[in-house]
């Protein structure tokens, strides 16, 4: 997902429309999910009744394969309606956060999939408690469970790291207690730490949050970018201590449930969520790590643009370039949209054409609505998507972001049955980021003007380095700290603060100035209380640059391979999808590939800002 913070002035507000006043060729249609609010009721009502029927199934599974069958399916069934209620809901409510009828309707469905969860929490176990050897013989005996048997892989693998079904409970029973680090660095963060006030471009001092803080720190204004930079780390240097015991605590947690389920490490329980082989997470940051030469050069060359002598970390964010000569409205924005992702093939842009003309996307800023970017929508849905348009390149990247999940979406539900039906986390934004990079790839083929192409790649330049090299920034830090833990070493903050501060300047090299605030920066991180869940965003996005050179460079035969991608869904292992596309992420090539094409476009803008 994209999402972004939208400051408004009170005369911007007064011009937003509300809800009623949007034309409805710029809202998403949602009768296709159901006709009426009516209908909603009646399915709601209907599957919470299946969903208490579900209970009878619980000790049924390991009788006999047709038991298997048939409960799996059923339990399935119920999930099926369930999100559909529950996209019909959440998405009704977000374009309008203010009517409480839909909010109502989002607070029911989220208990009744809370329900739903709590009722179905014996599948796994009771999979697990099947032998192998009787599970084998439920296959031969129930040919339909043929189905299923990637599914029931995924839960039998885990059955090395698996203890006794009574002390699965008393660890489960413990999460509660065993969560408090996480959810006292939420509170602490986003409710009881407050900012101090900041001079804005225009002299007018505002008290500084978390949305201002994105908007001051690309300010060509280096006296409010600095203002912005410390006012932020003076308030998370007061909870330091605090911050790294809750951190320490999350980690502790982390090793502990590595430990007892009898795995080597904490990343090896981690990827293994999704059989993702810790070789790719070391190849990543040993690739990343052997060419920092060109993260140091394009931070060298901001320096040099920047007229600096003394280039601090809050002069990261400013933009290099002014503003393009690019503007666009929607209509103009899907026709060039259409003609980027040509490379994809007709069959593609067929269902690009059918998201752009048929309601599915919800266009305008309304009042109340939620902001950024997604596209959602369930198995049974159309692929809808949530934009809040301006006329500029910012929304024309949004919208072909968000269309490269819809699509990826619609093929994946369109090919593959219910149960692998979606897609995980670790291939979700390749789909979207090879779309942006088709888009850019498009963009240097056809323009000319020497400002708009080092807008172009400015754009592009910046988004390789906050992904790829600084969430494998973040990825080589997570994996100190579950290390040092491991070893018994009191993570404090000094210890972190020393770290994360030598880490920063390995990776943005000797043309920024060493200390600062900066090592503050692993505290206001959340991404670290996830679980080795960052390096995702870096192994995605390289991904998703190998991908886009094979889609407009290569042949036929890798466009076939890269919309088999999009159709896989869950159907395999995600690394196992991505060798079918024609991408070995266990092997540096694909990092190797992305990193020639950063060079080569770091190359010409360079060259660009020398004329």
């Amino acid at each position: 997902l994209i999402c972004k913070q939208i400051e408004t002035t009170e005369e911007e507000f007064m011009a937003i429309p509300t809800r009623n006043e949007v034309p409805e060729n710029l809202k998403w249609d949602l009768t296709r999910i159901f006709k009426t609010d009516e209908d909603w009721e009646a399915a709601f009502d209907k599957a919470k009744d299946d969903v208490e029927k579900l209970g009878a199934l619980k000790g049924t599974l390991t009788k006999s394969g047709k038991d298997l069958y048939e409960g799996l399916t059923k339990i399935l069934a119920v999930k099926r309606d369930v999100e559909n209620i529950y996209v019909y809901a959440t998405m009704s409510s977000d374009v309008d956060t203010s009517n409480s009828h839909y909010l109502g309707y989002v607070s029911r469905v989220q208990t009744l999939a809370n329900q739903f969860e709590a009722v179905t929490s014996f599948i796994s176990p009771e999979i697990l408690s099947i032998p192998s050897d009787k599970l084998a013989q439920f296959k031969k005996d129930e040919p339909r469970l043929k189905n299923y048997e990637h599914y029931l892989e995924t839960i039998t693998n885990k059955r090395p790291h698996t203890l006794p079904a009574e002390e699965e409970k008393i660890i489960a029973d413990a999460s509660d207690a065993m969560g408090v680090s996480e959810n006292t660095f939420n509170v602490l963060t986003n409710s009881d730490m407050e900012y101090g006030y900041v001079q804005d471009e225009d002299g007018n001092m505002e008290q500084l949050s978390d949305g201002l803080y994105s908007l001051l720190i690309q300010s060509q204004n280096r006296d409010v970018r600095k203002g912005a930079f410390d006012t932020l780390y003076a308030a998370y240097g007061q909870f330091q201590n605090s911050l790294a015991s809750t951190l320490s605590g999350v980690v502790k947690k982390h090793n502990y449930n590595a430990k007892v389920h009898k795995y080597d490490s904490a990343r090896e329980a981690a990827l293994s969520e999704n059989n993702v082989p810790t070789k790719v997470y070391d190849t990543l940051i040993q690739e990343v790590d052997s060419h920092l030469d060109l993260l140091h050069r394009y931070v060298a060359l901001r320096k040099k643009i920047l007229r600096l002598k003394d280039l601090q970390m809050w002069d990261m964010y400013v933009p290099l370039t002014g503003k393009p000569a690019l503007s666009y409205n929607f209509e103009e924005a899907k026709e060039v949209a259409k003609k980027a992702l040509a490379p994809l093939g007709e069959d593609y842009l067929k269902h690009v054409d059918y998201i752009f003309n048929n309601r599915v996307i919800d266009v305008v800023e309304s009042k109340n609505k939620v902001t950024g970017a997604y596209s959602g929508g369930a198995y049974d849905t159309d692929p809808y998507e949530l934009l809040n348009w301006e006329d500029n390149v910012d929304s024309l990247y949004t919208l072909v972001h968000e269309t490269g999940h819809s699509v990826h979406s619609w093929y994946t539900r369109n090919t593959q049955p219910y149960v692998y039906g979606d897609y995980p986390i670790f291939v979700a934004e390749i789909a979207s980021t090879t779309n942006e990079n088709i888009l850019t790839e498009y963009f240097l083929d056809h323009i000319t003007d020497p400002k708009t192409r080092a807008f172009i790649l400015n754009y592009y330049l910046d988004s390789f380095k906050g992904t790829l090299f600084r969430q494998t920034q973040f990825a080589v830090f997570e994996q100190f700290i579950h290390e040092a833990d491991a070893k018994g070493e009191p993570l404090t903050a000094d210890t972190l603060d020393d770290v994360y501060g030598q880490l920063n300047q390995h990776y943005y090299g000797d043309s920024v100035e060493p200390g600062g605030d900066i090592a503050l920066e692993w505290s206001r991180i959340p991404h670290f209380y996830y679980n080795f869940y960052v390096y995702q965003y870096a192994t995605g996005f390289a991904a998703a640059t190998a991908l886009a050179n094979k889609v407009v460079h290569g042949t036929d035969a890798d466009r076939e391979a890269y919309l088999g991608f999009l159709k896989a869904g869950s159907s395999d292992y995600p690394t196992e999808i991505m060798k079918h596309a024609g991408v070995d992420m266990t092997k540096p090539d694909y990092l190797e590939d992305a990193f020639k094409t950063f060079e080569k476009r770091l190359n010409e803008f360079e060259s660009l800002i020398e004329k």
